[in-house]
């Protein structure tokens, strides 16, 4: 019995150094250095006019791509799991491609498709519609890249509550809209949950993609990722590390949010 605790107090211990090292350290060393490179002087930086531009073009895309990908992510799950058709295997295959590619692959394939001197980014320039080093174009790469999130929380969650309840109701004279909202949207709801936490977090930080599609114009297309390796650059390290935690904050105010709706599911 003594071994058998040693090995379990043990194993929480390897645990707990390797989470440490991987995130609470480096976590904790952008706190101090921030303070470390004056703490009022910090922030000035990062709430300055180009600093909120960059957090609120971050909010922005969260605010579009992350909806956008919680529809799309619901529909796909029931087309592969409740929906038999050729093809599936083939469509449940192209929805890991974001987690296959980099995202500065995905960037350069959104340039190449929608900027100004391609074919079909300059038929929509001429129609007024400008996608790439721009809003639309940063939305896009976000969607791309966060794609996968919800279908791949969501899709196991249907299999295990199978469809005898949903037949049920079909059975009952319950429509397809009927069904979709009374039936099947809650027994998904935490697995929609989680996937949308997920994504938020992914759209939060993502740098690659949207480096190379927005042009990266202080205050109009740069993103808060974008904006502390800016600050870097200039050799404002205080901005940057500020940034960072604003950006941490943000990601930390919705992982608590999902951890408090889970504690509410288990009630």
């Amino acid at each position: 019995m003594a071994q058998s605790r040693k090995g379990r107090w043990g194993l929480r211990g390897i645990v707990l150094l390797y989470l440490s090292a991987l995130l609470i350290v480096p976590i904790g060393m952008i706190v101090y250095q921030t303070f470390e490179a004056g703490f009022v002087d910090s922030f000035e930086a990062a709430f300055s006019e180009q600093g909120i531009a960059a957090l609120k073009l971050t909010l922005l895309t969260v605010a579009i791509a992350v909806p956008a990908n919680t529809i799309f992510g619901i529909l796909a799950a029931i087309v592969i799991v409740r929906q038999k058709w050729h093809g599936r295997a083939l469509f449940n295959t192209l929805i890991d491609i974001p987690f296959a590619i980099s995202p500065v692959v995905i960037g350069l394939s959104l340039l190449l498709l929608y900027g100004p001197r391609e074919p079909f980014g300059e038929f929509l320039l001429d129609n007024g519609i400008r996608v790439i080093f721009s809003t639309p174009g940063i939305v896009l790469a976000c969607i791309f890249v966060s794609l996968p999130f919800v279908v791949r929380e969501v899709v196991p969650v249907l299999q295990e509550v199978g469809d005898d309840q949903e037949q049920a109701a079909t059975t009952l004279g319950a429509n397809w809209w009927q069904t979709f909202r009374r039936v099947t949207l809650p027994s998904i709801r935490w697995g929609v949950t989680y996937g949308v936490v997920i994504s938020t977090a992914r759209v939060l930080g993502e740098f690659g993609a949207v480096y190379v599609v927005s042009g990266r114009i202080s205050g109009q297309t740069e993103t808060l990722p974008l904006f502390v390796r800016k600050q870097f650059e200039v050799l404002d390290s205080g901005g940057g590390y500020a940034a960072a935690m604003v950006l941490a904050f943000v990601a930390l105010l919705t992982l608590f949010a999902m951890n408090l709706a889970n504690r509410r599911k288990d009630a």
